[in-house]
């Protein structure tokens, strides 16, 4: 067995999570309320942590919200809050699980599917940045983003996440000129 040695992103390191995530899911076209709002609700845990961590306990996110089921995770109260303070299994951070219930709460509401608000924020097709350091952090359109979702309720949606957001979900295309990924 030969060893892979394609050339990827700058950002993917060795560990077998970021390589699986990278290969196979960032940049991928995502669509789907549900899909998104799982995207959406791991970008808030990430802040201010490796997505690494929020790889590996990806698994267990996914279980103790109910698999980012919109109805259930709505309907958490604060029983469910004190059940996931407790889960060593994810992100014990309170202000980022009331985020997430309230997100899903602020989903329900909104008058326009999910997942086409969201990607109503892409930009407008782009060339593929030439080195890790021509990526942005935040754009244009990831600050119009966060305004709009803040405006309908919800949290943890600053112009970095719904940057890093938009990249993870393929509504831009950041993978480096030179990565095999297109």
């Amino acid at each position: 067995m030969s060893a892979d040695v394609r050339t990827r992103c700058g950002w993917v390191t060795s560990a077998p999570e970021y390589i699986a995530y990278h290969d196979e899911e960032w940049g991928v076209a995502l669509r789907g309320e549900r899909e998104l709002f799982e995207r959406v609700s791991l970008e808030a845990f990430q802040s201010g942590l490796s997505w690494l961590v929020i790889l590996r306990k990806r698994e267990n996110f996914r279980s103790a919200f109910a698999g980012f089921d919109l109805a259930t995770v709505a309907s958490f109260g604060e029983k469910d809050v004190e059940r996931l303070l407790a889960d060593a299994g994810i992100v014990r951070n309170r202000a980022k699980i009331e985020a997430t219930i309230g997100n899903a709460r602020a989903v329900e509401a909104l008058d326009t599917p999910f997942d086409d608000l969201l990607w109503s924020f892409a930009p407008a097709d782009r060339p593929r940045p030439p080195t890790l350091a021509d990526v942005p952090a935040v754009t244009p359109e990831s600050k119009a983003m966060a305004k709009e979702l803040k405006r309908r309720g919800f949290r943890f949606v600053g112009p970095t996440t719904c940057y890093a957001l938009m990249q993870a979900t393929g509504m831009v295309n950041d993978h480096v000129a030179t990565c095999w990924r297109a």
